[in-house]
């Protein structure tokens, strides 16, 4: 098993990943602010429903009351299991007081640089 780290940030916003790649499968656990666990999601990579020669992606959500990571938790799980076609569990525990929409966009975007990362990361080993 291989596990590698990522952080990026912007301003006073930080997110580490810690990645496991676990033979086909990958593990990532995301957490920035005050870490706990807030969503799981998973990606399941499928043929394509529109063209059978692409990867797609299922996606499945868990997430605990109170919580607002499942978006996140989904859609890197989703996204990933597609371009990377494996099975991907994100474990997701972000959190910072007072949000506003500039700062969960901050976040979001802090996020898919992550995912992006995971790519290139995963795709060079």
């Amino acid at each position: 098993m291989g596990t590698i780290t990522i952080t990026e940030g912007d301003g006073n916003f930080e997110i580490n990943a810690i990645v496991h790649v676990m033979g086909t499968d990958i593990l990532v656990v995301l957490g920035g602010g005050a870490v706990h666990i807030g969503a799981v999601g998973i990606g399941q990579p499928r043929p394509s429903l529109r063209d059978e020669g692409k990867i797609s992606s299922t996606g499945s959500v868990f997430t605990f009351p109170g919580h607002k990571e499942d978006t996140v938790a989904k859609s890197m799980s989703e996204e990933l299991a597609r371009r990377l076609n494996r099975r991907i569990v994100v474990v997701a525990g972000l959190h910072w007081d007072r949000l506003d929409a500039a700062d969960l966009g901050r976040i979001l975007n802090i996020c898919n640089r992550i995912t992006e990362r995971i790519v290139a990361e995963v795709t060079l080993r």
